[in-house]
């Protein structure tokens, strides 16, 4: 059907034959046809083998992203409609459904393309050319398949402002998908209310994929003084407020970021007990400790310290620091939540870093809690890319 070949090197190919979605440039062998960048070909192991098809960017290192194992597939409305059917069904039986990510890339079958819903509203982030073509006829089939379900769509906010789309000889863009709509949504996750800004805030407006960790706070917060760090629009802090905690104190560099905190928890009715401050959390966290203000629940959620594995290192001295720090504001016997969601801050040394805090701090981690990304952000076992989240919850003791 794709009459284009790229056939693969010897012995190359093994992330895609271990289940895995991506194709790199250095291992290709050779591209037999003509092709322009974006469309869909055949690719075949160094002996001729049929391993699927997928879109071809030559300007990309991920050179070809698989679309499909099966050698008959044909990628027309058919098979993406029974993609984005796979992936909303998926979602329902998982996940509350009011705000969530319906499409997450490679994790649902359509690499290089994340659709989340917020309320009535959806927000595109395309980071690949070939997934780009298909873009407008994924959200008229995704508008579709809601409706089916009652769901009406009143607009499409498309967030195609990240750098990586450079990396596939795109332009980033932001901009309406159809007619424009108040880009100021109202939602609601774990009881709190948030206005999420899909035109202006970050990614794509809001962090869904922390739902279910925010409602893991709630058991720990009643009654207690709670530190949430890069608190962003305050939604571990809002969560904290709404699980009955006395004082609440909510940190970001950004004050874009504290000014949308602030109206969320007046949307709450929670400014009277969760406050927020525009600071560098780590130029803070030791002007804390010198004011010996200490905190019964110390929450710890940075923004990914590293995009590469170049910068692994520095990565790792900043997720120890803050850890270090953080847990020396947690009072005897109180409640550590710390977070990386840093896909190669892998696990195995995000374990490792904050016991390396921990020993620093002269203070004992006793688990509590180990959970990844909400479920509407899945984990496809063999495309490492999607795992990316990993959240603890530790008691935090004198030494014995």
């Amino acid at each position: 059907m794709y009459n284009t070949v790229v056939t693969l090197k010897k012995g190359e190919g093994r992330t895609l034959k271990s289940g895995g979605l991506w194709i790199y440039d250095n291992e290709i062998d050779s591209i037999m046809g003509s092709f322009e960048n974006g469309d869909i070909v055949t690719v075949h192991d160094f002996d001729g083998y049929f391993l699927g098809i997928g879109f071809i960017n030559t300007n990309s290192k991920i050179t070809i992203r698989i679309l499909s194992r099966r050698k008959d597939t044909v990628i027309d409305r058919a098979f993406l409609k029974k993609r984005l059917e796979d992936a909303w069904n998926y979602r329902k039986a998982t996940v509350d459904t009011g705000s969530c990510r319906i499409v997450f890339g490679e994790a649902d079958f359509l690499p290089g393309i994340v659709i989340d819903k917020f309320s009535d509203v959806l927000v595109v982030e395309s980071l690949a050319l070939g997934i780009d073509r298909l873009k407008d006829q994924i959200v008229e089939l995704l508008k579709e398949i809601l409706a089916d379900d009652g769901i009406f769509i009143r607009g499409v906010y498309e967030r195609s402002d990240a750098k990586v789309r450079l990396n596939e000889g795109m332009e980033r863009f932001k901009g309406f998908l159809g007619e424009p709509f108040d880009t100021k949504v109202l939602i609601e996750e774990n009881g709190v209310k948030y206005i999420v800004d899909v035109e202006d805030g970050q990614k794509t407006g809001f962090f869904l994929d922390q739902k279910y960790n925010r409602a893991a706070i709630h058991k720990l917060c009643k009654g207690k003084r709670v530190l949430d760090c890069f608190t962003h629009t305050g939604s571990f802090a809002l969560n904290a407020g709404i699980a009955g905690a006395s004082e609440v104190l909510g940190v970001d560099a950004s004050m874009t970021g504290i000014l949308q905190a602030e109206e969320n928890a007046r949307l709450n009715g929670l400014e009277d007990r969760v406050k927020f401050r525009c600071a560098d959390v780590f130029e803070l966290l030791p002007a804390l400790e010198e004011q010996k203000e200490y905190y019964d629940v110390v929450i710890l959620d940075p923004p990914a310290f590293t995009k590469s594995r170049n910068s692994i290192k520095n990565a790792v001295k900043g997720y120890r620091e803050i850890n270090l720090r953080g847990i020396r504001l947690v009072k005897n016997g109180g409640f550590l939540v710390t977070c990386s969601c840093s896909h190669f801050m892998d696990p195995e040394l995000f374990a490792k870093t904050i016991k390396e805090a921990a020993r620093g701090a002269h203070r004992r981690l006793r688990q509590v809690e180990f959970c990844t990304q909400c479920a509407d952000h899945p984990i496809l076992w063999a495309a490492d890319e999607s795992y990316y989240l990993k959240f603890y919850i530790f008691q935090v003791v004198d030494e014995k």
